[in-house]
């Protein structure tokens, strides 16, 4: 099968290389650093699979470059798809995550997988066409209080997505969105981690939101059906344009579509805790005599 680059920081991009090179692609996993690149070389190994890594920072154009450069070499031409996989959380109130912490979350999550795409297609259209597959979030349809960085940041790559589809046709590459619900990965407890740094003991959202994500890390299955629609993606002869992927994906962004705002907005009050009204204001003392609304006259 054709050469293929996929990056990721661990959870889907794991179980997505290996499935990958067990089913015969000639798979280069994009990784932070060398001794990823080593341990995940290592594991693919004692399962009997082998796969080639480049040094690769998606939130450095000059990493990209240079991966995207290396990967040329080794595949004589550049790769004939890219899996795009992002992955870090940003958990938090807006009003608790500062610029270089949206910056940052930005960098990785959406102009990343853009630069990414913007390198390999020229190279995928030398070849006559190629595959692009980008995974989104069903966060990024289903916009979350408390955690409103990382589905602004997966709505905008699916925006991105959807245009990036319609722009290279013409070049022969089918371009894919997989919008994963929830799964058992690194994320939720990345997110967990975020939540305890910013907590506010002001905002309740964050002890509610942390007993939410706390249940929902106990309960998700394991992350290998996004690893099968990925594949789904490269083999299919016409590829769907998104693929929704959990059941609790395919339950709730239909369910956040056709329900009106003032409903969801409800359910999310109540889910998260924050409250839906300000806090009733103590009336301010008056004097006896005095009569409400009369300015009092000082000498």
């Amino acid at each position: 099968m054709g050469w293929l680059l996929a990056w990721g920081r661990g959870g889907f991009g794991r179980v997505i290389v290996f499935r990958l090179a067990g089913a015969g692609w000639d798979v280069i996993a994009g990784a932070r650093d060398t001794d990823k690149a080593r341990n995940l070389v290592a594991d693919a190994a004692e399962r009997g699979l082998a796969l080639r890594t480049v040094q690769l920072d998606v939130a450095c154009g000059a990493s990209c470059r240079r991966a995207l450069q290396e990967c040329t070499e080794m595949t004589g031409g550049g790769p004939w798809a890219l899996v795009n996989n992002a992955g870090i959380p940003q958990a938090g109130a807006i009003a608790d995550v500062d610029d270089q912490q949206a910056r940052r979350l930005l960098e990785v999550n959406l102009l990343g997988p853009a630069r990414l795409c913007r390198l390999v297609l020229p190279a995928m259209a030398a070849h006559g066409g190629g595959r692009i597959v980008n995974i989104s979030s069903g966060l990024g349809r289903v916009p979350w209080p408390m955690g409103a960085w990382y589905s602004a940041g997966k709505h905008a790559l699916s925006a991105l997505t959807h245009c990036l589809r319609v722009e290279a046709a013409h070049l022969g590459v089918r371009v894919s969105l997989v919008e994963p619900g929830a799964f058992a990965t690194p994320m939720l407890s990345r997110a967990l981690t975020d939540l305890d740094t910013l907590g506010d003991p002001a905002n309740p959202g964050y002890e509610s939101t942390t007993r939410l994500f706390t249940a929902v890390d106990r309960r998700v299955p394991g992350p290998e059906p996004v690893a099968r629609t990925v594949e789904a993606c490269l083999t299919a002869r016409r590829p769907r344009p998104r693929y929704v992927v959990g059941r609790d994906a395919r339950f709730l962004i239909p369910l956040h579509t056709l329900l009106p705002l003032t409903l969801t907005d409800r359910l999310k009050h109540t889910i998260t805790g924050l409250p839906r009204t300000p806090a009733a204001a103590t009336p301010p003392q008056r004097e006896p005599g005095e009569v409400p609304g009369r300015v009092k006259e000082t000498a």
